[in-house]
């Protein structure tokens, strides 16, 4: 693991709340990455998110952005969950103000976050030299009117992260000469987790279990996405008084133990390691959480032969519709943000298995190599001349 640039310390003075800001590293200036809070937050935990941000805004194919993450050691679900949250942004304010740009992650809610910089007059955090050009502040309020926007139902914030999953598990399993109709274990029932499930149930996959913070819901036949959507709590959390009878409900310790072809982890960290890596029981594991394999688990799946489409390269739909419309890649409508991220994962998931095949090497080693990020790059954003945009 490479040193963060930058780690800062947070201690709350009202309750024993304790948060990191890490910046892996500066493009131009510029970083950015999600805010997560939950009561097992490390600091060592957000230094290894903000390291996978770096890596993953390499893959998303941006020149603007380097990594960061932030974390906050604190129960999400706490009556005061938010107001800890104000107060650690507040203290991180002289960073955000000059580029380092904070979104949500597991255990907040990008709104709450909007809602804090706009407190000091911030509507999306950006550099001196973006603040003046007229192209990123057109793209800020097309992304602005894009948060409003829906998908499938889904609002599109919400959406493009776990379609870029899905996305990625379909080109990955269409690689492997995958059987159609092949069944699908997701581990977390959040945005991400449940966007994934609605748009692999489109894509013909049947999904057989989801596991959530209380339960593991099964069936055979294939879960109904939409109704568990349309039914789960603010948190996340499916409502069994909503299950078809012939669902099966089950510790949610046991998701591992569902017969499946994919696996997907979408929740927290190193949720498969040493002491359960020999349990999993697909041929394709397809991270939709960050980082959510140890690194100990990892040699244990890499000696089994199983396929994996890592974090930054599976799950980086959130970022991408943010660098595509306030950098002006595509045009601010939702089909576009979801077609322009259906094209990068693909893209990128083919060129993984196919350089692993080639090099007869670990997927997750040769995404290390063709997605490592730049060192530290502390200049400002500048617009490229005539002769620069001819050029290129």
């Amino acid at each position: 693991m490479l040193k963060p640039y930058l780690v800062v310390e947070w201690n709350d003075t009202e309750t024993d709340a304790k948060g990191w800001l890490v910046v892996h590293n500066f493009v131009k200036g510029y970083t950015g990455g999600g805010t997560r809070m939950h009561p097992t937050v490390t600091k060592e935990e957000v230094e290894r998110l903000a390291e996978a941000m770096a890596y993953k805004y390499v893959a998303c194919e941006c020149g603007t952005t380097g990594g960061c993450k932030a974390g906050i050691a604190y129960d999400y679900k706490a009556p005061d969950a938010y107001a800890v949250l104000r107060r650690f942004l507040l203290a991180m304010m002289p960073y955000i103000d000059i580029g380092v740009s904070l979104g949500s992650d597991l255990g907040t809610k990008y709104e709450d976050i909007l809602k804090v910089f706009n407190e000091f007059g911030i509507d999306i955090p950006l550099t001196k030299s973006m603040k003046k050009n007229p192209d990123v502040l057109q793209g800020m309020k097309d992304f602005d009117e894009l948060l409003t926007k829906r998908i499938d139902g889904l609002l599109l914030n919400d959406a493009v992260t776990g379609y870029g999953v899905a996305f990625s598990a379909d080109e990955a399993w269409r690689f492997k000469n995958g059987r159609a109709g092949a069944r699908v274990v997701i581990q977390g029932f959040g945005c991400v987790g449940a966007s994934c499930a609605l748009k692999l149930s489109q894509l013909g996959y049947k999904v057989v279990g989801i596991s959530d913070a209380n339960l593991l819901v099964t069936c055979d036949e294939g879960l109904d996405i939409q109704k568990l959507i349309d039914h789960k709590n603010v948190y996340g959390e499916m409502d069994p008084n909503h299950f078809e009878t012939h669902y099966t409900v089950r510790p949610n310790t046991e998701w591992l133990d569902v017969d499946c072809d994919i696996l997907i982890p979408s929740a927290l960290e190193d949720v498969i390691n040493k002491s359960n890596a020999d349990r999993v029981q697909a041929s394709l594991l397809v991270e939709a959480a960050n980082i959510p394999v140890s690194a100990e688990g990892d040699e244990m799946i890499k000696r089994r032969g199983i396929d994996v489409v890592n974090d930054f390269v599976a799950n980086l739909g959130a970022i991408r519709f943010y660098d595509a419309v306030i950098f002006g890649l595509v045009k601010p409508t939702p089909d576009a943000v979801i077609n322009d991220i259906e094209k990068l994962c693909r893209k990128n998931t083919r060129r993984l298995f196919v350089e692993a095949k080639k090099q007869k090497k670990y997927q997750r080693e040769i995404a290390h190599k063709i997605f490592k990020p730049a060192i530290n790059d502390l200049l400002e954003y500048k617009e490229p001349t005539e002769a620069e945009v001819v050029q290129k």
